[in-house]
């Protein structure tokens, strides 16, 4: 008889399904909660988290009970009346500002672009496999982030073989599955080819250096410079950037997030004129709500088409 359990993961999300654990042990362990459940205790539990959590983890604490008491066969007691108005309320008396990731403006993604194109140039002079390696990957990682407005999770799920590059002109890739994908249907995305930092020419010397065809984009690097064979980890990504936004002298690199690239993206776009649908499609997002989030007027940003062009280098810091 087929094991039907790999399908059944494969429906949910790796992440999901480690939240969703780790929710559901809070439940039972920290609070010390039975399952199956009660609504009462469900709305007494996130009453005395409401001061602790924001609305956002207290959701989140809600989806994972609901899926459990779904899974196993036993009422949700998640859609009662009494849980729905205690987190009404609890979003009335404990109003929170959603804390929103510092976007990347387009002179410091250039400032980190050159610093790693200089770098990995004289680590490759030097023969200095690993240094060669991790700058090419990183500037790869961070040129195709920004410019396709990917998410962390998104980076790590591209693969090679999926990954149609055209110097000069441009990328066809096509994603397997991503947050908003549901039903795992992927999508194909296009970028073009750009006068300066492009994702294009970044992908392409990261695979050549890689000596790869096939496999995950994105991989790690052991101190020897031998390449993993699995994707790279979503948690990963983030420090990843961070060290490289370090590298190039950028202030506060650590302040930065796994959404700064994509924020980043989508405020260059608003300053440049495209309009909300364009982005919307480019970028996959279904929700107009979804987009705006990403979005900050304020954020002043160069349009590329005239300013690639023209715009100073900026100074950089010596690689090291």
């Amino acid at each position: 008889m087929a094991d039907l359990r790999p399908y059944l993961d494969a429906a949910t999300r790796v992440n999901t399904r480690q939240s969703y654990a780790s929710a559901i042990r809070h439940f039972e362990v920290e609070w010390g909660g039975h399952l199956p459940t009660t609504a009462d205790s469900v709305a007494r539990y996130l009453a005395d988290y409401a001061e602790q959590h924001s609305i956002n983890t207290l959701r989140q604490r809600l989806a994972a009970l609901a899926n459990w008491h779904i899974e196993q066969g036993f009422a949700d007691p998640t859609r009662m009346p009494l849980v729905r108005k205690v987190l009404k309320g609890i979003r009335a008396l404990h109003p929170a500002v959603e804390k929103q990731a510092i976007p990347l403006q387009l002179t410091e993604l250039g400032t980190v672009a050159d610093w790693l194109d200089t770098a990995g140039s004289l680590a490759e002079q030097n023969d200095d496999r690993l240094r060669t390696l991790q700058y090419r990957r990183d500037r790869a990682l961070m040129l195709l982030g920004f410019w396709q407005g990917f998410r962390a999770d998104e980076l790590t799920r591209l693969r090679i073989e999926h990954i149609d590059l055209r110097l000069g002109e441009g990328l066809t890739g096509f994603l397997p599955r991503s947050k908003t994908d549901r039903d795992n249907h992927g999508r194909t995305f296009k970028m073009p080819a750009l006068s300066r930092w492009c994702p294009i020419d970044a992908v392409q010397a990261w695979i050549a250096a890689s000596k790869r065809t096939e496999g995950p984009l994105f991989v790690a690097i052991n101190r020897w410079g031998k390449l993993g064979e699995t994707p790279l980890d979503v948690d990963s990504i983030v420090p990843i950037l961070r060290r490289a936004f370090a590298q190039a002298g950028l202030s506060q690199a650590h302040a930065y997030s796994g959404h700064s690239l994509r924020r980043g993206f989508a405020n260059w776009a608003n300053a440049s004129g495209w309009d909300l649908k364009s982005l919307m499609v480019y970028v996959g997002w279904r929700k107009v709500d979804t987009a705006m989030r990403y979005m900050d007027a304020s954020v002043p940003f160069l349009p590329i088409s005239t300013n690639l062009q023209t715009a100073a280098t900026p100074a950089l810091p010596t690689p090291r």
